[in-house]
């Protein structure tokens, strides 16, 4: 039989155990991991907002119609990046 434990690892969402390690983890490792994921996120904005100029497309109307029509795949995402930057922090903090 399968015992689950409320310390284990693997108990919660990706998001839960994102904040969880983030708030315990030294905070320059992650200082250094999120001003990566920050500027990473800068970068693809940039991106998108010069292909808007130069395509005459309303940015945040794509946005708003992707985080609509594409709820799954977002949350899908948003979980992926959770557990990313976990590995990440994680395989920095040792």
């Amino acid at each position: 039989m399968l015992h689950i434990d409320e310390d284990d690892f693997f108990v919660g969402s990706p998001r839960s155990k994102f904040f969880d390690i983030l708030f315990h983890a030294n905070k320059s490792v992650v200082e250094d991991v999120m001003e990566k994921h920050i500027e990473k996120h800068v970068a693809y904005e940039y991106f998108l907002e010069e292909i808007s100029k130069k395509y005459d497309i309303n940015f945040e109307q794509e946005i708003m119609n992707i985080l609509f029509e594409k709820q799954d795949d977002i949350m899908i995402r948003k979980a992926d990046f959770f557990i990313a930057t976990v590995g990440d922090v994680l395989t920095q903090n040792e």
